[in-house]
């Protein structure tokens, strides 16, 4: 798990500053992206490491186990939750809910819409050596319980659908580890931003 931590992390500040083009979602078929891509080069601040499992991770309809999840907050507000996919043909393979404005209800829970899917796979152009995920517009929402402040999270779950009807879902659960929380660089916070 520590080894492939820094992967992810790695992965995921190579993901934040992506732009859009096809991808592999599946270890035998590309998921066709029809987005423009994005212009945005925002930088991960803090990243939170999460250790658990993944109850469900569904990813345009095909069934996966995840190896891992984190929690990206980049320094322009917008927030990933990405997941490391347990494939054994792609070690690059990683699924991200991504959005912005995420809200706090409670010192306990977190909810992020979600207006995109970063798919990231070994197929994807890369940049500095790492895959550059490709970007599909969607609607969905993540919600998070526990308190990262605390450095405890219970669960997450999400469910997104791109603009061409495919479905992704998660539910991954703690194992009860506490989170592993990074302040990469010091930034100004978002709005709601969980770890106040």
């Amino acid at each position: 798990m520590r080894l492939r931590r820094p992967v992810l992390a790695a992965t995921l500040a190579a993901s934040v500053a992506a732009s859009a083009s096809p991808c592999f979602a599946e270890a035998s078929k590309p998921i066709p992206v029809n987005n423009p891509p994005a212009q945005q080069n925002a930088l991960i601040d803090l990243l939170a490491l999460m250790s658990g499992h993944c109850k469900t991770l569904k990813v345009a309809g095909r069934t996966f186990a995840c190896k891992t999840v984190a929690y990206a907050h980049g320094d322009t507000g917008r927030v990933n939750f990405a997941v490391a996919v347990d494939d054994p043909t792609d070690a690059n393979h990683v699924v991200s809910f991504s959005g912005e404005n995420g809200k706090r209800a409670d010192d306990n829970s977190y909810e992020l819409p979600i207006d995109r899917m970063l798919l990231n796979s070994k197929d994807r152009p890369k940049v500095d050596g790492l895959p550059v995920p490709a970007e599909q517009a969607s609607t969905g929402v993540c919600r998070q319980t526990g308190n990262f402040a605390a450095r405890k999270v219970n669960d997450v779950t999400c469910s997104a659908t791109d603009s061409e009807g495919r479905r992704y879902e998660l539910l991954f659960v703690s194992d009860g580890t506490p989170v592993s929380v990074r302040r990469i660089r010091q930034s100004s916070p978002s709005i709601q931003d969980p770890f106040k």
